[in-house]
């Protein structure tokens, strides 16, 4: 009989730095209910099989629910209005086909090979600078000197966020990421400072667009606002809103992660950062490994809309299912010595991106960004050395160092 306690383990936040051996014990069965009545899903191949079964929606958040204000107009009307337009109009990570493919459809319509390589060579050079403001420097927080700054600013210039206005996306950000933890979607607390946060941004975001439709500019944002994808149309406002925050949301969280863990892995195995250092073509390789071996984004939420029997477990309608990425990576029967941190292996089909049709859309811009920060931090830091234990982040889905300290004995 499986521990039915398990997933209350791992979003245990003492369990935050080393979650693996709790992933061990899960995959002894490949899906397991547990005692809330979530069924988790951790090995490869059960992962595989459901993240691309049809019968497995991705629309897990609950009705929308506003605090009471006391005012009756807006407790009676501006309210149910208000959270009417939020359930119709989620992010389409929280949508199933045909919205889903809509609106993803649209946001990479966007994404144009220019746009792309444009940022890919501006990633490079955010990192030298960032890096030289550091010259001179016996510490590095890798978090708030580079993982934090770098994607941040890529992806408020791929969007035509005025850099000024950052520091109000950080809060936000950080706030409404706490929609992808299972234990938020049951707290009226939490629900209601997403509400708020997201309301409040939301109103940024509308009159940002009325701005970029008055004054179009070679951004995504200007270009979701004013054209049309090839048979799909212009993107409703609503759904730009939602569409626009979820980009920004992502670009703030999870590259930030990928880029610590990348970097903290690499501490811990000071002959691939000595290699890397000699080899800077080397890093997409890192990256990927990271993605297998210790994923910013452990896993991911969804619920049945039927009956599904796999692995001799019957999941039944409308259970909460748990897609466990981070287990699957250290599957041994999809990976040799799936413990062993190896970016030469060739039987790398992680799960870092998601996969099937939420396969992640700023995967590129990903890529690149920590690719550039991992060759450019392997060839610049001198003796670079883990200045502590570093502190987690409090998210078990999005897990990484909220801090990482390096003490360094200067920067090239």
């Amino acid at each position: 009989m499986a521990d039915a306690t398990l997933l209350d383990q791992v979003k245990d936040p003492k369990n935050r730095a080393d979650p693996y051996p709790i992933f061990a014990r899960l995959r002894a069965n490949p899906v397991s209910r547990q005692h809330d009545g979530t069924y988790v899903a951790a090995t490869h191949a059960a992962v595989a099989s459901l993240i691309s079964d049809p019968r497995i929606s991705s629309e897990t958040l609950p009705p929308a629910k506003r605090p009471l204000t006391g005012n009756p107009f807006t407790d009676w009307v501006v309210k149910p209005i208000r959270e009417h337009i939020t359930d119709t109009h989620r992010p389409f990570i929280f949508r199933d086909p045909p919205d889903h493919d809509a609106l993803r459809a649209s946001v990479m319509h966007q994404f144009t090979r220019e746009r792309v390589q444009a940022m890919r060579k501006r990633s490079d050079r955010l990192v030298a600078d960032l890096l030289n403001e550091k010259c001179g420097a016996r510490e590095i927080d890798i978090v708030d000197d580079l993982a934090y700054p770098l994607p941040v600013t890529v992806i408020c210039e791929l969007f035509g966020v005025p850099r000024e206005d950052e520091p109000k996306f950080h809060g936000w950000a950080t706030q409404l990421a706490t929609a992808l933890e299972p234990d938020s979607l049951d707290d009226d607390a939490v629900r209601a400072k997403n509400s708020r946060c997201f309301d409040a941004i939301s109103a940024y975001m509308a009159e940002l667009i009325a701005e970029k439709r008055r004054h179009p500019v070679d951004d995504m944002l200007s270009g979701l606002a004013n054209e049309s994808a090839p048979g799909i149309g212009r993107m409703g406002q609503y759904d730009l809103i939602a569409t626009s925050i979820l980009m920004l949301v992502a670009g703030h969280e999870t590259t930030v992660n990928l880029i610590a863990n990348s970097v903290l892995t690499l501490m811990r195995h000071p002959e691939a950062l000595e290699r890397l250092r000699a080899e800077p073509g080397w890093a997409p390789r890192v990256l990927e490994e990271v993605q297998r071996f210790d994923p910013p984004v452990q896993f991911r939420t969804r619920k049945a809309l039927a009956e599904i029997e796999i692995d001799g477990i019957t999941i039944p309608e409308g259970a909460p299912v748990v897609l466990l990425f981070a287990a699957a990576g250290r599957d041994p029967e999809a990976y040799a010595e799936p413990d062993r941190f190896d970016p030469d292996r060739h039987d790398n089909r992680h799960f870092g991106f998601g996969g099937s049709l939420h396969y992640c859309v700023g995967a590129p811009l990903a890529r690149f960004e920590t690719e550039a920060a991992l060759a450019a931090l392997a060839g610049r830091l001198r003796n670079p050395r883990l200045a502590g234990t570093p502190p987690y982040r409090p998210g078990a889905a999005l897990r990484g160092p909220q801090h990482l300290r390096l003490a360094i004995d200067g920067i090239a």
